[in-house]
């Protein structure tokens, strides 16, 4: 933690000799920029390093020192950013939450359910490929009855389904999709775009090695076609 130092006052100083005075103290904005950026910093490698150790061990095997070892800092520093392991729990589960919430933006200013869901598709598996750890940590939370994000569930979760589920139903309405159910439209773009992430050992022993660039797009492109051909957004 940096401690705030009293600036000793400056000497005298000679006018008719004119010796310019330095600053050789920090002014109190760069020492606030620094800290910020301090702490940002170490706020990213905990929640990495908190990521990778949910996702593997699970909340109840998990230990503050471990993911200190991972990130590479002393178990003073997790105290000092999360007092404990449940909020520092959270707040992982709330970034992978907040990532999802940010890549369906793509579906509201669509004209159509080719371009919103297809760009939601798109930003979900580049989200698995990116962070699994924090899928993972999701799934697993929610398996076991969502007893540390029961209230996402209940209000922005509910919130966001219900209004792009509205959404959907609009795109259905004006024929440009066949008559689906929204809700269950989403849980399967939910399901498969994050099995990629949840399953990605399985994936990785069946495809003969992790998914290259490549296989990515192909990947990509195979969900975008059967889920959009199957709603009949496109031919």
């Amino acid at each position: 933690m940096v401690r705030w130092k009293a600036i000793d006052a400056a000497p005298p100083v000679n006018l008719n000799l004119r010796v310019p005075v330095k600053e050789t103290t920090p002014t109190p904005l760069r020492l606030t920029s620094r800290r910020l950026e301090i702490r940002q910093r170490h706020e990213t490698a905990i929640c990495q390093a908190a990521e990778k150790v949910f996702a593997e061990a699970g909340f109840g095997g998990a230990t503050m020192q471990l993911i200190a070892d991972v990130a590479g800092l002393p178990k003073a520093n997790l105290h000092y950013y999360f007092a404990t392991k449940e909020e520092l729990y959270r707040r992982v589960v709330q970034n992978i939450f907040e990532i999802w919430l940010h890549a369906a933006e793509a579906m509201d200013d669509a004209t159509g359910p080719v371009e919103g869901i297809g760009a939601y598709i798109d930003a979900k598996m580049e989200i698995s490929r990116r962070h699994p750890n924090g899928s993972k940590v999701w799934a697993s939370e929610v398996m076991h009855g969502a007893p540390v994000i029961q209230d996402y569930l209940e209000t922005t979760l509910r919130d966001w389904t219900t209004g792009r589920a509205a959404l959907i139903q609009g795109w259905v309405d004006q024929g440009k999709m066949r008559a689906v159910n929204p809700e269950h439209l989403l849980y399967m773009l939910w399901a498969t775009t994050q099995h990629y992430a949840d399953f990605s050992h399985q994936i990785a022993v069946l495809n003969g090695g992790a998914l290259s660039d490549a296989d990515w797009q192909a990947a990509k492109a195979s969900v975008k076609g059967l889920i959009l051909r199957g709603i009949g957004a496109l031919a």
